[in-house]
Parts: structure tokens; sequence; C-alpha cells
């Protein structure tokens, strides 16, 4: 395939230079792979120092710890917003955001044995592959996927509330492997809207909003796969 078919317009009604849009693609795909090398250094971290999970577990002050930085990747997400147009402050704020958020992946991957861990990247790899390639395939072809938005809106928001409810009355297996079963088809179903939104919709100066869109879309699977691997496992 010659560089003209590979720069070619991303689907029918596609009136802007097709380089730009695939220069913002590849953009935002490297930020992409920054945070995930970010967020598997900082979870190696967490997994391989055990006094770090153990600190968080057996002490109110660790315990505080974790929630604090649960609480804050959460409230970093509103300045990123603000300012995902201002640099290098934007950077900045992602590198926090990905650092806090990492350490709550670190601590899920710490009670897990490691072939589950292995199992669940290899999995989330293959499936964000797929529903990749498979976007820009059916984009193409006259496909729009913005219709989802809504759908997907409400799902996040039943699945967040069924997540606080675990916190004060814990699942069971059986509960947490069908919970955890929706997340994974949720964040596989927002991989293909955000990749649609990225290849249609976004602007060129909005790299750091598609950037973490999909980010989050990619760990929230490989964690909802993580979580069914280590039932099962069980």
């Amino acid at each position: 395939m010659g560089k003209h078919d590979v720069e070619s317009g991303l689907y029918p009604t596609m009136n802007e230079n097709p380089q730009f849009r695939w220069a913002f693609i590849r953009k935002v795909y490297i930020i992409i792979a920054l945070q995930l090398l970010l967020t598997a250094a900082v979870a190696s971290v967490v997994v391989f120092v055990p006094r770090i999970p153990d600190f968080v577990l057996r002490t109110p002050a660790g315990l505080a710890i974790y929630i604090g930085s649960v609480i804050l990747s959460l409230i970093l997400l509103c300045p990123l917003y603000v300012f995902h147009k201002k640099h290098p402050v934007n950077l900045i704020l992602l590198v926090l955001f990905t650092v806090t958020f990492s350490f709550g992946v670190g601590l899920s991957c710490a009670f897990a044995p490691g072939k589950v861990i292995l199992q669940a990247v290899i999995l989330t790899s293959v499936m964000v592959t797929g529903l990749t390639l498979y976007t820009f395939w059916a984009v193409k072809r006259g496909q729009d996927f913005k219709f989802l938005g809504p759908f997907l809106f409400g799902s996040l928001l039943v699945l967040c509330f069924f997540g606080i409810m675990q916190v004060f009355f814990p699942f069971g297996k059986i509960t947490t492997t069908i919970y955890s079963g929706l997340a994974a088809l949720l964040f596989c179903a927002y991989i293909v809207y955000d990749t649609d939104e990225l290849i249609k919709r976004y602007t060129y100066d909005e790299y750091i909003c598609a950037a973490v869109s999909l980010y989050l879309d990619i760990v929230n699977l490989f964690l909802a796969l993580l979580n069914i691997l280590r039932v099962v496992d069980a």
C-alpha cells in the first residue's frame, strides 16, 4: 500500500486535508503510548515493592493516601479539560493525572498473580488493536458511531453507581464477574466511539482530550479483564 493510499480520505464526506488529520491521529497515539508506558512503570513499582500495597492495606495513613490519589486523579480531569489547549500546562497536568491514576492501577495488579496480569495485558492489546482497526475500516466505508454517545454515557453512570454500591455491599464472585464483563463490553464500545471521534470530530488542538479519552478506555478495559481473570483463576 503506497503513501497515497495510506493518507487518502479517512471517510467519504471528509473535507479536510487527510495528511493533517493523519498527523493529528499519530500525535494522539504517541501520547497514549507514552501514558501507557508511564502507567506500566508506576504500576511495576507498586507491584514489585511489597511494602507499598502492605502500607495501603494495613495502615489508615496508607488507605488515606490511596483514596486521596483516586480523588486527586478525578479532580485533575477538571483543570486538564479547562487547560487542554494551554501548553505546557496541559502536559504537566497530563503527567500528574497519569501518575495518580496509575497508582490505583498498580494496586489492582499487586493483588493479582503475574500470569493473570500477563493474560489481561495480552487480551487488552488484542482487543484494542482489533477494535481500532475495525473502526478505521468501518468509518472508511461510511459508518458513523456518534449515535452511541448517549447510550454509553447512560451505561457508564449505571456502572459507576454499581461500583459505589460494591464499596458498601461487596459483590460475590458471580456478580463481580458479571459486573466486570459488562464493564469490559462498555469500554470496548467506548474505544470504537472515541476512535470515531478521533477520526472525525476532534480539532487539532484537542489532542489532550482525545488521548485521555482513549487512555481511560484502554486502562479500564484492562482492569475489567483483570478482574474477570482473577475471579476465574481463584
